[in-house]
């Protein structure tokens, strides 16, 4: 993927990941849209970032989709770059079901239904471009689940498994697809708490780190941080139970 001169979409970009990813585009000299659904958070990160755009998406909404596919694509036709960003991660108790699923069927919605929507609405015109993108935001949890979360950690395992199956797909095309899987990172993605949990990597340190691996020639098809290899490599290390252990404890 080239640094410069893209034409980029981030969904879920008004806060977190997102933000500070879109942010990092526009200082290279991209042309950057953030999309998410409240439209004051993407009015702020525009008046901060003059010369970004915002347009607002709900991507658990399958029409509204289809329909946002068709204005970006004609407002932006140098569009090439897909950051599938936006998700929701939300605590489950999996004792109150069948009576309290609504949690787990919003995350699916978001979290998988939603890039694989938008990907597919967006697709035909990527290919029609001489080099685009789609970028994939899954997480460690994809590997390790953590057990408080077990929807989430399942719709990113999947995001993982749809990105390595795609990218095969799509390999003799001119789309190429990376997968960025996040540590705990200082987001308010769990609430405020996290943006100053000590245990949590700073937010700055991932988005340097994830800009430094996307700059190598050829772009790695996995951006994995340091701090995220251990749940990464977890099976392949041979210590999956005792790191899913480990996660289990820091929330108990």
């Amino acid at each position: 993927m080239k640094t410069t001169g893209n034409t980029i979409l981030v969904t879920g970009g008004a806060s977190g990941i997102g933000r500070a990813l879109a942010e990092v585009f526009h200082a290279q000299g991209n042309t950057v849209i953030v999309a998410g659904r409240r439209r004051a958070a993407l009015d702020a990160v525009v008046a901060a970032n003059p010369g970004m755009s915002a347009m607002e998406l709900d991507v658990a909404d399958p029409a509204a989709v289809t329909a946002f596919a068709a204005e970006i694509t004609a407002a932006h036709p140098a569009l090439n770059v897909v950051v599938n960003n936006a998700g929701i991660m939300r605590p489950e108790a999996i004792t109150t079901a069948p009576a309290d699923l609504a949690d787990a069927e919003a995350m699916v919605a978001t979290n998988l239904l939603g890039p694989i929507r938008l990907t597919a609405a967006l697709l035909p015109h990527l290919m029609a471009q001489p080099a685009a993108s789609i970028v994939t935001v899954s997480s460690g949890l994809a590997f390790v689940p953590l057990v408080a979360t077990p929807t989430y950690s399942a719709t990113k395992a999947a995001i993982h498994s749809w990105s390595m199956a795609i990218r095969r797909q799509l390999a003799e095309t001119s789309v190429e697809v990376i997968e960025i899987a996040p540590p705990y990172v200082q987001t308010e993605l769990m609430g405020e708490h996290q943006a100053t949990d000590p245990r949590a990597m700073p937010l700055a340190d991932f988005i340097s780190e994830v800009a430094s691996l996307l700059a190598q020639d050829p772009t790695p098809a996995e951006i994995i941080v340091e701090r995220c290899k251990p749940l990464r490599f977890a099976a392949e290390n041979g210590n999956l139970a005792e790191v899913f252990d480990m996660l289990a404890s820091m929330n108990e």
